[in-house]
């Protein structure tokens, strides 16, 4: 395998930040042909796909940089302070049970999608999901879906509980990121038509416009000029909240993982459970707070940079042509996600439940902490919060979800 032709972070970064610097300006610009692809394409999808092409081609190996762990570690819970600095928690509770309905439904999906993808491909083309001991199919699907109800931890306890051999969960790896991840893109490019789906799962989103219209008027009476004290301030709210988020996690994890190792099964050994746990109830706290009063000099929108740039170095780490590699698993994958979305928008058009709830009731599980508040704040950055709950709670059923799946799964399996 030949070395990436661009190995250094410091430039990987500055490619970065040209790209997501290009979106920007390109997707705000007057010119016509912009405004017709920017109509079609979101500019957020876009922060997305162009960073994916540098892994894909060869410029860089995402596996070797430590952009994502310094985005995901530092960068998100830092944005996440900011972007729930100013929420309303009321108003939040009054967008009502149809968030954890939908929820709920997306981890079901993936439970019980695992299973029905695996009997449709024993009728179809049974090589694809049958293989000897130790390499079964089933087995290494376990992993997928450790990761996509919960995350990384979960996905980790699969391969532990399951007995995944290093080969197996490498291909299972890449069916991970390369599904979840066109998935992720697809919610994303929804966003800018949600009041067209709204309108055909015949969905009442009056409580989500609520929250988004107090939100502005809030944040356009208390809006000024930010001064250079300001954004100090801001960053300082950030980052001392973040810090502190890391610093309690790194006693509690390991004091949890050593005197009650059962709770592994929780995710609460989890050091970024603790982070994203912690750097969430900050913000909510501050919202209580004068704190608040710095969204009018702009916290969410710096935390909306930080997100952006979690998104690009997301991106980077999905591989479009890795498709071929092994394109029957793919499609094994595709067709259990397509289950996960069949359910989804069956039961959002029995509960007529709005195209957000749809997308961060998936995201939370397929994506995780990570991506349900990029969906969210996508929508407007007041809802990021409800984006990052519904992960937190991914995050507690998803070695539970996944266990059962794989059980389900195994049962199945020719």
């Amino acid at each position: 395998m030949t070395e990436a032709l661009i190995t250094n972070d410091a430039v990987i970064f500055g490619i970065i930040m040209l790209i997501l610097g290009f979106v920007f300006y390109t997707s705000s610009s007057d010119h016509p042909t912009w405004k017709k692809f920017y109509g079609v394409v979101p500019a957020l999808l876009m922060c997305y796909f162009l960073p994916s092409l540098l892994g894909t081609f060869g410029i860089i190996d995402p596996s070797k940089s430590r952009l994502y762990f310094v985005a995901s570690r530092y960068l998100l819970p830092a944005s996440l302070v900011l972007l729930t600095i100013s929420v309303d928690l009321k108003e939040i509770i009054k967008l009502g049970p149809k968030a954890l309905i939908m929820f709920f439904t997306a981890t079901v999906g993936i439970v019980l999608g695992g299973p029905i993808a695996i009997l449709i491909f024993s009728f179809v083309a049974p090589d694809l999901v049958s293989a000897p001991p130790p390499n079964e199919v089933w087995r290494g699907m376990t992993t997928i879906a450790g990761s996509w109800i919960g995350g990384g931890a979960n996905q980790a306890a699969m391969k532990e509980v399951f007995e995944v051999n290093g080969e197996l969960f490498s291909k299972m790896v890449a069916v991970d990121i390369i599904v979840g991840n066109t998935w992720l893109g697809l919610l994303l490019a929804g966003i800018g038509y949600s009041k067209i789906i709204d309108k055909k799962l015949k969905a009442d989103a009056s409580a989500i416009e609520t929250l988004k219209n107090k939100m502005d008027a809030y944040q356009t009476s208390i809006a000024k000029m930010p001064t250079l004290t300001d954004l100090m301030l801001i960053l300082m709210v950030g980052f001392i909240c973040t810090g502190m988020a890391h610093f309690l996690s790194d006693f509690i994890a390991p004091f949890i993982a050593e005197n009650y190792p059962f709770l592994d099964k929780y995710s609460l050994t989890s050091g970024f459970f603790w982070i994203v746990v912690f750097a969430t109830t900050f913000g909510v706290i501050l919202s209580f707070t004068k704190a608040k009063d710095l969204e009018g000099a702009g916290a969410s929108k710096i935390g909306s940079v930080f997100i952006y740039i979690l998104v690009a170095t997301i991106g980077m780490h999905m591989d479009v042509m890795a498709v071929f590699d092994d394109p029957g698993l793919f499609l094994v994958g595709l067709t259990w996600m397509l289950i996960h979305v069949a359910l989804l928008l069956l039961v959002a058009k029995l509960i007529k439940a709005p195209y957000f709830f749809v997308a961060v009731g998936s995201t939370a599980n397929v994506g995780g902490a990570a991506s349900a508040p990029v969906v969210a704040a996508a929508f407007h950055p007041a809802l990021a919060p409800v984006g990052v709950l519904l992960a937190v709670l991914g995050y507690v059923l998803g070695t539970y979800g996944a266990w059962l799946c794989g059980i389900l799964m195994g049962l199945v399996t020719p």
